[in-house]
C-alpha cells in the first residue's frame, strides 16, 4: 500500500477539521464552508483526495488506501483532536477511518451517505466526460457544450467544469484521474463491513436525495451508536451546496457541543 501526500488549503486557527470531498470533486468545492467554519474558531483543512484536485494520481483507489492517506496527513501536519467531515465518497472515507483509527478522531460528520453498499451509478457522467477529445476541444465553452449534449443538470455540469485545468498552454484536462476512477469505481460503493466508532457523530441527509433512507438507520447506529441524523428538507445529494445556510447551521450546532 502506497500512501500519497494530499494537497490541502488550510483556513483559520483552532481545533482541526478535515473536510473530504466526494467523487470527482476537490477541496475547493468546500471553500465557502471552510472559511465560515474558520470564523467559528476552527482550523479547517480542505483536502484533495488521491486522484482528485491537486493531489497525486495513483492506480489504487479504495477505502484502505484513502484511509491510510488521511492517517499520514494527520501525522505529517501534527494534528490532534481531529474532527472529520466527509461528503459521499469522502463520507465513506471518514467512516472507514473513524472505525479503524478511533483514537485519532474526536468526532465525525457524514454528509449524505450511509455505511451500506451502493451499486455503480455514475456511468452517464463518465460517458459524458470520456466523450470529450481535449486535443480538438480547446475551450471551456466548447467542453461545456459537449457535456450539455448528454447531461441535463446545470449544477452537475458546473460541478465537473470546476475540475478543468490547463494541462499545457494549449490543452485543457480534468484534474481528477478519470481512467483510474472508472476502473476502480466499484470500490467507491463498498459497504462499511466492520467496526464501530463510539464518539459524537452527525449524519446530514438531503431530504430529496435518496442516498440515506429510513431503512439505513439501524446500520448507521450499528457502526455509530452515538450518531444523530439530521435531514435537510428540499436538498438533494449535494446538500451542502443546495442548502448552504441550513447545512452550515446544522454543522456549527453540532460542533458547538464538542
Amino acid at each position: 500500500m502506497e500512501v500519497v501526500p494530499l494537497f490541502s488549503k488550510v483556513y483559520g486557527e483552532g481545533r482541526p477539521i478535515i473536510i473530504l470531498h466526494g467523487l470527482f470533486g476537490m477541496g475547493d468545492n468546500w471553500t465557502t464552508h471552510a472559511k465560515f467554519f474558520a470564523t467559528k474558531g476552527w482550523q479547517v483543512h480542505a483536502v484533495d483526495g488521491r486522484n482528485h484536485g491537486r493531489s497525486p494520481h495513483h492506480n489504487e483507489h479504495n477505502y484502505d488506501v484513502m484511509t491510510a492517506d488521511i492517517e499520514a496527513y494527520i501525522s505529517n501536519h501534527h494534528l490532534e483532536n481531529v474532527v472529520l467531515l466527509g461528503h459521499s465518497m469522502g463520507g465513506k472515507t471518514v467512516m472507514n477511518f473513524a472505525v479503524r483509527k478511533p483514537q485519532l478522531v474526536d468526532a465525525v460528520i457524514v454528509v449524505d451517505i450511509a455505511p451500506k453498499f451502493y451499486p455503480v451509478h455514475h456511468d452517464a457522467y463518465i460517458s459524458a466526460m470520456k466523450s470529450i477529445d481535449f486535443a480538438t476541444t480547446k475551450s471551456r465553452k466548447d467542453i461545456e457544450g459537449v457535456l450539455s449534449q448528454t447531461l441535463t443538470s446545470r449544477g452537475i455540469i458546473q460541478f465537473f467544469m470546476k475540475s478543468l485545468h490547463w494541462k499545457t498552454k494549449e490543452e485543457l484536462a480534468w484534474r481528477f484521474n478519470l481512467e483510474v476512477l472508472e476502473k476502480e469505481l466499484s470500490n467507491v460503493g463498498k459497504a462499511l463491513d466492520h467496526g464501530y466508532f463510539g464518539g459524537p457523530t452527525l449524519f446530514v441527509a438531503g431530504g430529496q436525495s435518496g442516498y440515506i433512507t429510513d431503512d439505513d438507520e439501524d446500520k448507521i447506529y450499528e457502526h455509530f451508536p452515538n450518531a444523530e441524523l439530521h435531514v435537510i428538507a428540499g436538498a438533494g445529494h449535494w446538500v451542502h451546496a443546495e442548502s448552504r445556510e441550513a447545512f452550515a447551521e446544522c454543522v456549527v450546532t453540532f460542533l458547538n457541543q464538542l
